[in-house]
């Protein structure tokens, strides 16, 4: 793979037909630009409202959230896991991860990324990765991830696509289907597939939009948890922009409150029942102990006709939060959001105050078959308890209606 650095990137939109150039990234004095292509005004897809409207003339970002990137483009950049890997590639070729600019991590990504855009000229290799066996692919990782060698890098690079997250992960296609498949990371519990199992199926009770899910056998554990990918429907490539590239909020910090989740989900869908699936997501991440709830957590989708709704839900599963607290406060609270809270909430969504309430109800009923959904999927006792435990103390910060 030759590294060639780039100053000028041509952005393209690739539906379900022909990919159709959007418009072109400039690198010119340390600062980003972007200009759409007229044509591409003239369809009205508006990709980005809010920070890239669709008008002519030159866009650049006004903060530097996403080093000067805006944010329409810094959500197909991998972090986490996929930035590690190629970070890994770089140093092996001898050359400085620092020394890149967003422009070259775009190429990299180039038509691999998650969502409908792609970028040219493409900068990586040809090489396709021919390792599909998921035992062998955890393998990798594990090595990997211990720095024993390089050597899976290229394998894992391709199959990461530009996924996002810590946690390792691959893109497959299996039984003609597209698959985001994770693999434990070193800090994981040993039997974190099965509590996220546990967490899809206790999602998928409570109500919740959610993708198709299961547990990928292995022949030395409980399995490999996998998502069908939501932004593929066969040959369409789907549109997905996150909250944290929709409002320039950094997902690496507290940078949110569900206040403006809601907001930016009113104005996007102008549905108040998108806003009611937004809520129920707010109120399983309160309810389920998920405080990793920061802004890459939240997407949208867009169809080919620009109609947005509220993607499915994903990276669901028990989690602290920094400091204990949620990563996106709800209402201006993260430590301990009550009934109360999340009623505010609603009301920023226009949803009704008896809708609200059978929300919090149908979610709080199936927060407490935890044990029976942990019992299915395998989760060990301690966990099975431990997360319990958590999930009691929604009985002590009033979340039962009165």
């Amino acid at each position: 793979m030759k590294f060639v650095p780039q100053n000028l990137v041509y952005v393209y939109y690739n539906g379900s037909s022909a990919k159709e150039l959007v418009g072109r990234l400039l690198l010119k004095n340390r600062q980003i630009f972007f200009e759409y292509d007229n044509k591409f005004i003239q369809q009205g897809l508006e990709l980005s409202p809010f920070k890239v409207p669709l008008r002519s003339g030159v866009i650049s970002s006004t903060d530097n959230t996403f080093e000067g990137l805006l944010g329409l483009f810094n959500d197909s950049l991998p972090d986490g896991w996929g930035r590690l890997l190629l970070d890994r590639k770089l140093m092996a070729l001898e050359l400085n991860p620092g020394s890149l600019s967003p422009l070259d991590r775009v190429c990299f990504v180039g038509s691999y990324g998650m969502g409908a855009l792609s970028y040219e000229p493409e900068n990586h290799s040809s090489f396709k990765a021919l390792v599909t066996d998921l035992d062998e692919i955890y393998n990798e990782v594990q090595n990997t991830l211990e720095q024993k060698d390089d050597q899976y890098v290229d394998d894992l690079l391709v199959l990461s696509g530009s996924s996002c997250g810590a946690r390792p992960k691959v893109l497959l296609k299996i039984d003609n289907e597209d698959w985001l498949i994770k693999f434990r990371s070193s800090i994981d519990p040993k039997d974190i597939s099965a509590i996220e199992y546990a967490y899809h199926l206790m999602a998928m009770d409570a109500g919740l939009k959610l993708p198709k899910a299961k547990l990928f056998p292995s022949r030395y554990g409980l399995g490999f948890f996998g998502v069908k990918r939501f932004d593929r429907n066969n040959s369409e490539n789907i549109h997905m922009h996150t909250i944290a590239g929709l409002l320039h909020a950094d997902h690496r910090y507290p940078s949110l409150d569900y206040e403006a989740v809601m907001k930016a989900t009113l104005y996007l869908t102008r549905d108040v029942r998108q806003c009611e699936m937004q809520f129920k997501n707010a109120v399983f991440n309160v309810l389920s102990h998920n405080r990793d709830d920061h802004s890459k957590n939240f997407s949208f989708l867009m169809n080919a006709q620009g109609i947005w709704s509220v993607s499915q839900a994903y990276d669901l599963t028990f989690s602290f939060g920094p400091m204990g607290e949620h990563s996106s406060l709800i209402m201006g609270e993260g430590k301990n959001p009550t009934k109360e809270h999340l009623l505010k909430l609603s009301s920023i969504g226009n949803i009704k105050k008896d809708k609200a309430l059978e929300i919090i109800n149908q979610v709080l009923g199936s927060v407490l078959k935890w044990k029976t959904f942990a019992n299915k999927t395998g989760v060990s006792k301690i966990q099975t308890k431990n997360i319990g435990d958590a999930l009691d103390s929604v009985k002590k910060i009033g979340m039962f209606s009165t």
